[in-house]
């Protein structure tokens, strides 16, 4: 098992990167379809609405596939290394599940925080940055710690593009040593391990946004 364990790691390593890189990209495309679903522009709001049902309503396994082995190919000619597929397919998946929840959270802001706002003449950019945006931000970290977690689970998946992540990992020394239950129980031990690093960075994110909360605002 201490020849096992150094590999295992190599692959979680694979993993954890794969995720924090996905989740960066999840949260931005969260972000910017939530205020494109939102916005009062007709083709930014159908362009946001297109996103999201496209990559809510089809499989994660088949855009991978079709990131890494349809776009190399003739009209499109685009090519991509499988870790940057695992990271932009992972994250424009999750974060088409994200926009839903941050259009939510957006709206669930109190409307005496917009008027405030008004009433002291901020710009609309401020005034969604420093004001609108935390609160929705704090809103939406109980789902949203739950989507960081199943993109995390999700990474599993890109061993399928020949990305030697954890479970790729888990896979050939299992073929190579037949140590099925020692094997297997490692790698369930790493994704649980990796989860509540991510549960607990979000909590603390929680309360650090938590902190200075103005009564009547966010419930």
């Amino acid at each position: 098992m201490t020849d096992l364990l150094p590999l295992l790691l190599q692959g979680a390593w694979v993993t954890v990167q794969v995720t924090f890189w996905g989740s960066l990209l999840a949260i931005v495309s969260a972000v910017i379809a939530a205020l494109g679903r939102l916005s009062p522009i007709g083709p930014l709001r159908w362009l946001a609405i297109t996103y999201i049902e496209i990559f809510r309503g089809t499989s994660l396994l088949v855009q991978l596939f079709w990131l890494y082995f349809v776009l190399p190919m003739p009209p499109f000619n685009v090519e991509m290394s499988a870790f940057t597929v695992a990271i932009v397919g992972l994250g424009l998946h999750i974060g088409a599940y994200g926009a839903e929840v941050m259009r939510g959270a957006i709206r669930s802001v109190a409307k005496g925080q917009y008027e405030a706002c008004t009433a002291l003449n901020m710009r609309p950019s401020k005034r969604f940055l420093r004001i609108i945006l935390p609160q929705a931000l704090l809103a939406a970290i109980p789902p949203g710690t739950n989507l960081l977690i199943e993109l995390l689970k999700n990474t599993s998946l890109v061993s399928l593009i020949t990305l030697s992540d954890l479970a790729f990992r888990a896979r050939q020394l299992d073929q190579a040593t037949f140590m099925t239950l020692e094997i297997f129980a490692l790698a369930l031990l790493l994704y649980f391990l990796m989860a509540q690093v991510i549960n607990l960075g979000m909590r603390l994110l929680e309360k650090r946004l938590s902190r200075g909360r103005m009564r009547g605002g966010l419930q």
